[in-house]
């Protein structure tokens, strides 16, 4: 199977060899039973090890990563906070974007700083600076691309090389592109995470995370704490990421059409000032961009005329774009990252622009996005 969207229909989802049944089923235990002392059938003995909803999700996730392995996690934070923990060690340093997800900047600056993490925050786009704060401690190199919320291009070929030079581990969060626009590994990423809370789920009904890698070392370190420290998904949570992942590839489609009808019509806006978005000429990573990813993706930042006082009456006025938190589902959302999203950047290096408005573009009829999008800035 080598067609993405058969992947995402097909890989680790063959008919039930029992009853036929054509979708993944549901085991919704919490053990299973051994044919005597040690005698487990296919490997599965208690469901925080593994369960074959979530076996049939991980297999899913690595193919469309074209990947080896993939771990399924009860939350993207999840998975992150797995792959600091068999990464680092007190001691070590890791280096983030300096417009990172405000739930990834927490993680490293409130939890692992604290475990005696060290970490830099640098604009990966720059590969002058990112070289120039490399360590010998370095042991991880995180990045986003697209980042959250100023949709930053990194070129992440380069930067792989810039790890492994420094002997360090590259990985990217890749939930913004997901597996259809961007394949991280291909480029030369060490492993991939997910929030399949967002599009890979994609429609806001379910939790999740993910790692996925080649690296089979990291990989059996990752299914250790996974097990060992337990923030899996239950099974339905599994289920219904397969079930989302089956219409990826067309949702994905829409998500981008969408994105650039309403890019060309907020840029004639005049209360609107700035347009962040990779699919415009004008994005500094735009070339990079077009090198790295099949299309542009599905979430649009703008900035606004007076202040943040404006940005959230913008965000208050809107009627089909649903004012909340999270992105990628088949509706549309919108959101001040400053005051929601991003609120943990307060203060800092990583601070969110006032102004910012960040948009997930939906699946609904472009015209109604679009109309109701310039009745919010009248």
């Amino acid at each position: 199977m080598t067609g993405f969207a058969t992947r995402a229909i097909h890989a680790g989802q063959d008919p039930d060899p029992r009853t036929g049944s054509v979708i993944v089923p549901i085991h919704a235990t919490s053990t299973f039973a051994q044919d005597g002392v040690g005698g487990l059938r296919e490997g599965y003995e208690y469901a925080r090890t593994a369960n074959p909803t979530r076996t049939a999700l991980e297999t899913c996730l690595a193919a469309l990563e074209g990947a080896r392995h993939g771990r399924a996690f009860a939350s993207g934070m999840a998975a992150g906070d797995a792959l600091l923990r068999a990464t680092c060690r007190p001691g070590d340093h890791v280096v983030i974007p300096d417009d990172a997800y405000g739930g990834t900047f927490r993680l490293i600056d409130r939890v692992f700083r604290g475990w005696g993490v060290e970490y830099t925050a640098v604009r990966q786009s720059d590969l002058d600076a990112m070289r120039a704060v490399m360590r010998p401690s370095t042991r991880l190199v995180w990045c986003e691309s697209p980042t959250n919320p100023l949709l930053t291009i990194v070129d992440i070929a380069a930067l792989a090389g810039i790890a492994r030079e420094a002997g360090a581990r590259l990985v990217v969060d890749n939930t913004f592109a997901t597996p259809y626009l961007q394949t991280p590994l291909r480029l030369g990423a060490d492993v991939v995470l997910h929030s399949t809370t967002k599009y890979l789920g994609g429609h806001s009904d379910v939790v999740g995370g993910a790692l996925i890698t080649d690296d089979a070392e990291l990989d059996e370190q990752v299914a250790f704490l996974q097990n060992g420290a337990g923030a899996v998904p239950g099974p339905f949570d599994a289920w219904l990421t397969l079930r989302g992942i089956k219409t990826l590839a067309v949702r994905m489609e829409r998500h981008c059409d969408n994105a650039e009808r309403i890019v060309a019509a907020l840029q004639a806006h005049p209360a609107v000032t700035g347009v962040r978005y990779p699919g415009l000429g004008t994005h500094p990573g735009h070339e990079v961009a077009a090198k790295q990813m099949r299309r542009f993706g599905g979430m649009v930042s703008l900035t606004v005329r007076g202040g943040a006082a404006a940005a959230l009456a913008v965000c208050a006025r809107t009627r089909v774009f649903t004012l909340a938190e999270s992105l990628g589902g088949v509706e549309s959302l919108i959101e001040h990252p400053a005051r929601m999203t991003h609120a943990s950047t307060a203060g800092t290096q990583l601070e969110v622009p006032p102004t910012l408005v960040r948009l997930s573009v939906g699946i609904e009829d472009p015209q109604d996005l679009i109309d109701d999008l310039l009745a919010a800035l009248d």
